[in-house]
């Protein structure tokens, strides 16, 4: 089986095709870099430019399946300018494979894009699942259903399409937990907003493995990924505060405080979204990781 990833030098990509190799899988990557392109026994690289609807054609060959993970980070100050990156780093990749796909033969079957759970409503008491109706107004919602709709219009080409909406992913040197560690490490940890938000998680092994799961059972259609335990901010920031044996001492970081620091990116840090993983579960995927305590230990 060979696959093609976008995105296969970030944080999930590099997990992805680690566990790809394990099960020799051969992997074909695009990369915006051509300092990154590789050329190994079962990995090789091939340069794009979505912006400029530039690719080297030669990456599809004997690929079965895309997996999608490209997109700017949202992690990184909203200014007007990478606003308009996160959004079109999503749909451009997506437009720039199904034009490509449409102008060549290939043997391309399935279509897996990265999603977010930022498509659901903010809501303290409120169980998302896949076939949940309401949809969220943010810029985040906004983006999720942009990089949805381009995911969809494979099924033009006859081609399956699954969509992972994932939660926040939990990774030891990149990603949102670092982030949160760094100011209880240093003592000054404390709740964000109200902390009763919930916080839905996954392990940066278990997202991995869940993309392996369904490339390899070829599923399609729309799978939370998400953990079975999500969280409150204030039960996470509690469990690390325990795991490097620090007080928490200091009130409640408040909502006007992070707006300010953090302007309308403070959505990410405040929004809640309970999230189901029911139907992964039932399709018979197994978490590695099912409690925060766990996770965080392992990678803490």
């Amino acid at each position: 089986m060979r696959i093609l990833i976008a995105g296969a030098t970030g944080l999930i990509g590099k997990q992805l095709v680690a566990e790809c190799l394990k099960e020799r899988i051969a992997v074909n990557y695009l990369t915006t870099s051509k300092k990154k392109i590789e050329s190994q026994e079962n990995y090789q690289g091939f340069y794009w430019n979505p912006s400029k609807g530039e690719i080297d054609t030669n990456a599809f060959e004997g690929v079965i399946t895309i997996i999608n993970l490209a997109g700017a980070s949202v992690s990184k100050r909203w200014t007007p300018s990478h606003k308009r990156a996160i959004l079109n780093s999503r749909s451009d990749t997506a437009k720039l494979l199904f034009n490509t796909l449409q102008e060549i033969d290939h043997t391309v079957s399935q279509y897996i894009s990265a999603s977010g759970i930022s498509i659901y409503p903010s809501s303290l008491n409120e169980l998302y699942t896949e076939d949940s109706p309401k949809s969220a107004k943010t810029f985040l919602g906004k983006v999720v259903k942009v990089w949805e709709a381009s995911a969809d219009a494979f099924e033009e080409l006859g081609i399956k399409v699954t969509k992972v909406r994932t939660g926040i992913v939990l990774a030891r040197e990149e990603g949102a937990l670092p982030k949160l560690v760094q100011p209880i490490k240093k003592g000054f940890g404390a709740p964000l907003g109200s902390g009763e938000q919930w916080q839905s998680w996954i392990h940066l092994k278990d997202i991995a493995c869940i993309y392996m799961f369904l490339l390899k059972n070829d599923y399609v259609g729309v799978f939370n990924a998400v953990s079975p335990n999500p969280a409150t901010n204030k039960k996470m920031t509690q469990i690390i505060a325990q795991i490097y044996e620090k007080d928490l001492w200091l009130p409640n970081v408040p909502k006007f405080v992070l707006q300010l620091v953090l302007g309308s990116m403070s959505q990410i840090v405040l929004e809640s979204q309970l999230v189901s993983a029911e139907k992964i579960q039932e399709a018979g995927f197994e978490f590695q990781y099912v409690n925060l305590e766990n996770a965080l230990n392992d990678l803490l």
